[in-house]
């Protein structure tokens, strides 16, 4: 189940790219972009992170850190931000316990297989740690310009 908008953010930590652990409160006092994509340098979740990138400097401006979270290890994150030159981290929940405490680890289907997975999802967290919009309807292409 999702988080509700207007409540605490779930508190989360987990490794990025190099190694460091980060949590919710590496962003205190500042705005959070936490968006959950299945995998890296596929279609989707390259375009969804390419469009971040490319609207990076706009989303600081506008206060935001951005974090992307997935279950690919760090290896694989690192080669992902090193191919697309992302600005960003990203979090490696290998375990899946970010994605259990944000309720996007759902059962999916493709071609009649039911298997678990990331549902793609991007929370938008204020300066207190309070959930102020969810987007669950993501255009990958123009994801950017979902985020208020």
């Amino acid at each position: 189940m999702l988080p509700e908008i207007g409540k605490k953010a779930p508190a989360f930590s987990a490794l990025d790219e190099n190694g460091n652990t980060i949590g919710l409160d590496t962003f205190s006092g500042k705005k959070l972009v936490l968006y959950f994509y299945p995998k890296d340098d596929t279609p989707g979740c390259t375009a969804e992170a390419c469009s971040l990138r490319d609207n990076y400097q706009d989303l600081l401006d506008k206060g935001y850190a951005v974090l992307g979270v997935s279950p690919d290890d760090s290896k694989k994150h690192t080669k992902f931000i090193a191919k697309y030159s992302l600005p960003f981290s990203l979090l490696a929940d290998t375990e899946q316990t970010v994605c259990n405490a944000y309720g996007v680890w759902v059962e999916k289907s493709m071609y009649g297989r039911k298997y678990m997975g990331v549902a793609r999802t991007t929370f938008v967290i204020d300066e207190n740690g309070i959930l102020t919009e969810i987007i669950e309807k993501v255009d990958t292409k123009n994801h950017a310009s979902q985020i208020k």
